[in-house]
């Protein structure tokens, strides 16, 4: 299964907030020998949410969608969410509990009394309003949780608020609790020269030799402005350490036999 995102909301795509979610992610996937697929950056239009959303649950990925899931006029993610899947909203029980534990901790700690049918609370509730089948997940920060749902293609979209406090560990519950059998075990290398005077149109073939006989992945990283090397590619060989050693050696040796100018080689763990 590939990890992809979905991160919501005008703030972003209009510069008003700078988003920390998908550098977060790639952490927090990385940390368990995962890595993101793809992200997509979407605005606070509903057709175009659940246009993604529906792609995301026909994808069969596990995707992660941050934002819009409020209960304000500018929040539409779990309405697209039950559009998405062709299912009704409804208020989910174990939700309803938590946020009215929420509420009356805060009546508590303002000295006040808790007013369960007062106005604002009851709009509080819409927040645990989510597609009919959905899962929560549980929100350690303010217990307002969040949800999870699966499509009929295999997606399964885990939906988390846009505050990073409340959300990363949220996303963190989600992999641990839900996907530990997807976590790579084995330890992971990278390894890479600088590669000076060349093109990737003329490195190509060797990187698709370099896959076809060994068991892992090339990248190539070109630059025009870098302040130590100037204009190079960085080309490398990543996966476990038993297949990337004899990778990089074959790679170095087509290299030098290309009579291309190297510079450093680079070793990430």
């Amino acid at each position: 299964m590939k990890f992809g995102l979905i991160i919501i909301g005008d703030e972003i795509l209009s510069g008003k907030r700078a988003d920390k979610h998908l550098a977060k992610a790639i952490e927090l996937l990385s940390a368990r020998g995962l890595s993101v697929a793809y992200a997509d950056y979407v605005g606070d239009d509903p057709i175009r949410i659940t246009q993604t959303l529906q792609r995301a649950f026909d994808s069969g990925d596990v995707v992660f969608s941050f934002g819009g899931i409020g209960a304000t006029p500018d929040d539409h993610t779990r309405q697209c969410a039950g559009r998405a899947l062709g299912v009704p909203l409804a208020l989910h029980p174990h939700a309803e509990m938590l946020i009215r534990e929420r509420m009356q901790d805060v009546a508590q700690e303002q000295g006040l009394a808790y007013e369960p049918e007062r106005a604002d609370n009851v709009h509080r509730l819409n927040m645990g309003v989510f597609p009919q089948g959905a899962e929560i997940i549980p929100n350690p920060y303010n217990k307002i949780p969040g949800f999870s749902c699966v499509g009929q293609g295999g997606g399964h979209v885990h939906f988390v608020p846009g505050f990073p406090v409340m959300a990363w560990p949220m996303v963190e519950w989600v992999l641990d609790s839900r996907y530990a059998h997807l976590f790579l075990r084995e330890a992971h290398l990278e390894r890479s020269v600088i590669v000076f005077g060349a093109m990737e149109s003329a490195l190509t073939p060797l990187m698709e030799t370099l896959e076809r006989e060994h068991a892992i992945k090339v990248f190539s990283l070109p630059s025009v402005d870098h302040p130590e090397w100037g204009r190079h590619i960085e080309l490398g060989v990543k996966g476990t350490p038993a297949a990337v050693e004899p990778a990089f050696a074959a790679l170095c040796d087509a290299l030098r036999t290309m009579e291309l100018s190297l510079g450093p080689e680079l070793v990430r763990d």
